[in-house]
């Protein structure tokens, strides 16, 4: 089992950026793809940023431009750069696999933009 831990949310205001970082426990990163995800009041989670083991990412279609997904082997860490923030990026941010398998969600990073 693998347990993540998700860090640097908070309160943005709109056009403001974050840096969201995930910490694995153990190192995956060369077995799997990783992922963000976030999850909405009242809405399902949804991947909005993937990397592979090959370093090659995919964004969802609201995000794209905006977010950068990197990760960092040696460490065990994935992090989302978010640039250009607007309030319906609003949600809780967690981590996992980008892959087929997942582990069990972390707590999450509550990200809230707002003015």
């Amino acid at each position: 089992q693998v347990q993540f831990v998700e860090s640097g949310g908070g309160l943005v205001q709109p056009g403001g950026s974050l840096r969201l970082s995930c910490a694995a426990s153990r190192s995956i990163f060369s077995i799997y793809a990783m992922g963000w995800y976030r999850q909405a009041p009242g809405k399902p989670r949804e991947l909005v940023a993937r990397i592979s083991t090959s370093d090659s990412t995919n964004y969802a279609d609201s995000v794209k431009g905006r977010f950068t997904i990197s990760r960092d082997t040696a460490k065990n860490t994935v992090s989302l750069q978010m640039n250009s923030l607007k309030p319906e990026d609003t949600a809780v941010y967690y981590c996992n696999t980008g892959d087929t398998i997942l582990f069990s969600w972390g707590q999450g990073t509550q990200v809230t933009v707002s003015s």
